[in-house]
């Protein structure tokens, strides 16, 4: 029989108070079965890595206890006011209508990776930083207190210090405030809420009083709390066990959040949104568990005479008889609730696996995992794939299927990256961003490479000679992957396919997927073209834009090539603010009428795009408001230059003052008598009119890149033939000449053009108005009669005779 020692004895009872239900299962099993042999409890059942010392430390026991009931803030705590967005967030997130309080797990899980990935990053050159013991253990875990309400979560990773617990949990970036705010008033919906950086704050969906105990290499341990009121507190940590380093997070949960104490509940939600968290989660489970145990003497005596009895009845044989070997100790069985930690994530990392294993289904979960984007949108497409060679890594590129609502807002100037860089499976950073180009930057991702030191930095990194070639290959795959969504897009395909193939259910569901990158993300791969010379003429494959035969759709340029007229060698486009005015512009008359198809480029960046989009398939582009329009030849040409020689050179030194640089028989016109075309290498009137709008753009520039224009008038029409008659009647005829200036006007608006005098262009509409009324052109307007009004010190007095009246009347 065992004896129990007073050692022994003391630490089992400090086990009684720092886990009751484990405590009494030991107190009841010592008391069945002294002689049974006691395993002693492991370090690793608490979440504090301590010495065993400690562990026995009543007052420490006591303290613990005392804290973990307590739902005010400690009076001896330091005091602080919310900063003022963290309380207007924290208002709008309690009283969500329509908060998923699912969410506050996977935030509180995320923030522990990212704690963890820091001080990882940091071992790679500091090995000490990690410490001893348990402290090496980057896990993380979660337990439960049903009776007290309280849920807690651990990580061992980097911890904050007093400052950083100000700074992290009290105050906040106003934009990301701001962003979260808006999306909230667009959406109503806290699924994002992990985008915007406050995702802490998700906490007070389900707990009324937080406490946050963290220990950083570099502080002492601290305590933060608050109960959402406004204020929070800070306070040295004297009431809990020292956590060696990282940070515990403990939620008392209101009462109605009780659900959140349900293990299963909580392996489901690690399952559907932490699942591929790139550390271990551990829940403190319970588990029940069959067990022998020797029968007490008095259950064995009561056994022994029923079964005597029972044998002496039937005439069964003595058990003296037996041999000894079969003489077995008296057991039973009985249900025994026991803790261990149980492993919710052991899902392999996804990029290290074949990507024929993987599944649809695992893609997305991993997405919405890698983006914080928990929506039930799926991406739009994935690259998952091992390259080979001098340098060899692994990647999985994800295009989302929305573009973050600041995409271009600070394109130039943000070091964003949604990339997340790995080195032989440990994570290095998310703030590389030379991994790929900046139209790129709205892939999602992670890039693990064999190559790379493990201690690289930003410095090293770009200098590297294994980054241009990891960088190559990303930019090749991702746009491979990009033109995969438009191959397997039904609406791409050409009109002759789609009567030979019968539509399936998957090309239902893939249908219109790139119409929706294209709206999402068109602008990145214009820009793209305009940075990226090397890939130019694979990302002009991917334009897409409306024409004036696409009714509607978009159309790519190799369809628009496909459908161009027999001896066609220019790719037409026109640039404006719209396509309904496009399709209205004079510029398009005879094109439409000998049926050739234009672009129709409406987004600014159109007008950028086309200076280094100079050709495509050996077809050249042109800008059909511009010089050098070739439209076949006319048999009549030379013989309308001729005819129509007076009135050109006239109507040129009429427009001299105007910056007009040749007037010239168009070949564009049809239903138009003139329209204004500027010089081949200046300026569109679209981009002028874009230049004159920006507030900082240099006006001696724009003066110079605006270049000639050139008043091309249409020998067909009735207006410009009188206008040839008049001129040779009277060249000086102040009337032609107005009339002359008044077309010129009226065809740089039309033309898409400013004018630079408003007036004076009014001035001429209404002195044709008259001419038409027959009004003479000296009538002057009828001056208004001025009707004297009283002065001022008569209606004074007028107004105190008045009240002295009824002053009297009253008396």
């Amino acid at each position: 029989m065992r004896k129990w020692t007073i050692p022994s004895v003391l630490f089992l009872l400090c086990l009684l108070f720092l886990f009751p239900d484990q405590g009494r299962r030991i107190q009841a099993n010592a008391e069945a079965e002294s002689d049974a042999p006691v395993d002693p409890p492991k370090v690793e059942e608490k979440f504090g890595a301590v010495p065993h010392g400690l562990s026995t430390d009543s007052d420490v026991v006591k303290r613990e206890s005392e804290s973990m009931s307590r739902k005010t803030l400690r009076a001896d705590a330091e005091k602080f006011e919310f900063q003022a967005e963290v309380s207007r967030l924290m208002d709008i997130i309690i009283n969500s209508l329509y908060s998923n309080k699912d969410i506050f797990l996977r935030e509180l899980i995320s923030n522990a990776s990212d704690a963890l990935d820091k001080i990882r990053f940091l071992s790679l050159t500091d090995k000490e930083v990690l410490g001893e013991g348990d402290n090496t253990k980057l896990e993380i875990q979660i337990k439960l207190d049903k009776e007290k309400k309280i849920l807690s979560i651990r990580d061992r990773g980097i911890g904050m210090t007093k400052e950083d617990l100000i700074k992290n949990l009290g105050t906040i970036a106003k934009s990301g405030t701001s962003a979260f705010v808006e999306k909230m008033q667009t959406s109503g919906d806290l699924n994002l809420i992990g985008q915007f950086g406050v995702g802490f704050y998700s906490v007070y969906l389900v707990a009324d009083y937080v406490e946050v105990i963290s220990k950083h290499n570099d502080d002492k341990q601290y305590v933060w709390e608050s109960k959402a009121d406004g204020a929070f507190a800070i306070s040295e940590d004297v009431w809990n066990e020292p956590l060696g380093r990282g940070t515990e997070i403990r939620l008392h949960l209101r009462d109605e959040a009780g659900e959140y104490l349900d293990e299963y509940k909580l392996k489901d939600l690690v399952k559907k949104y932490s699942e591929f968290i790139n550390f271990p989660i551990n829940l403190w489970a319970s588990k029940e568990v069959e067990k022998e145990v020797p029968v007490d003497e008095d259950e064995s005596s009561d056994e022994e005479e029923t079964s005597e009895t029972s044998s002496s009845e039937e005439g069964d044989e003595d058990d003296s008889e037996k041999p000894e070997d079969e003489k077995k100790p008296k057991t039973k069985k009985v249900k025994e609730t026991t803790y261990e930690w149980e492993l919710l994530n052991d899902v392999k990392a996804i990029w290290l696996r074949n990507p024929k294993e993987v599944t649809e289904e695992e893609y997305t979960k991993f997405y919405h995992s890698l983006a914080k984007d928990f929506s039930d949108e799926k991406p739009l497409a994935w690259s998952h794939f091992n390259a080979e060679g001098d340098v060899e890594f692994k990647a999985v590129l994800f295009v989302p299927p929305k573009a973050p609502q600041d995409l271009y807002e600070s394109y130039y100037n943000s070091k964003k990256s949604n990339l997340k860089l790995y080195v032989r499976r440990v994570f290095i950073s998310d703030e590389f961003d030379e991994l790929l180009p900046k139209y790129l930057s709205f892939l999602m991702g992670l890039v693990d490479s064999d190559t790379l030191p493990l201690n690289v930095s930003r410095e090293m990194l770009q200098q590297h000679s294994s980054l241009k070639t990891i960088k190559k290959k990303l930019i090749r795959k991702a746009l491979d992957m990009i033109r995969k969504i438009a191959d397997e897009d039904p609406d791409e395909s050409n009109d002759k396919d789609k009567k030979d193939v019968e539509e399936s259910s998957a090309d239902n569901e893939k249908k219109g997927q790139y119409t929706k990158f294209w709206n999402e993300f068109g602008k990145s791969v214009k820009l793209g073209i305009i940075e990226d010379a090397t890939n130019r003429n694979r990302l002009a494959k991917l334009l897409r834009f409306e024409t004036s035969k696409s009714d509607g759709k978009l159309t790519s340029l190799d369809q628009y090539i496909s459908r161009m007229k027999a001896g066609q060698k220019d790719i037409f486009y026109i640039t404006g603010a719209s396509k309904e005015q496009l399709e209205k512009s004079p510029f398009l008359e005879r094109l439409t009428k000998k049926n050739y198809e234009v672009i129709f480029f409406t987004d600014p960046v159109d007008e950028y795009l086309m200076q280094y989009l100079m050709d495509y398939e050996d077809n050249k582009f042109q800008n059909v408001s511009k010089e050098g329009l070739k439209l076949g030849k006319d048999s009549k040409a030379k013989e309308l230059k001729e005819s129509f020689k007076e009135l050109t050179k006239w109507w040129k030194g009429a427009l001299v003052s105007d910056n007009v640089d040749d007037v010239k028989i168009s070949n564009r016109l049809a239903d138009t008598p003139c329209v204004v075309v500027t010089s081949k290498y200046g300026w569109s009137a679209n981009m002028e009119r874009i230049m004159q709008s920006q507030t900082l753009s240099d006006a001696s520039k724009q003066a110079y890149m605006r270049g000639k224009r050139v008043l091309e008038i249409n020998p067909r029409h009735p207006i410009i033939k009188e206008l040839r008659e008049r001129v040779i009647k009277d060249p000086e005829d102040e009337s032609v000449k107005q009339t002359a200036q008044l077309m010129y006007q009226t065809a740089l608006l039309e033309s898409g053009f400013l004018l630079n005098d408003p007036k004076d262009f009014a001035s001429r509409i209404y002195s044709s108005v008259k001419s038409s009324l027959n009004v003479s052109p000296d009538a002057a307007v009828e001056e208004e009669e001025d009707i004297e009004e009283p002065e001022a010190e008569t209606d004074d007095k007028e107004a105190a005779a008045k009240d002295d009246s009824d002053a009297k009347d009253e008396l």
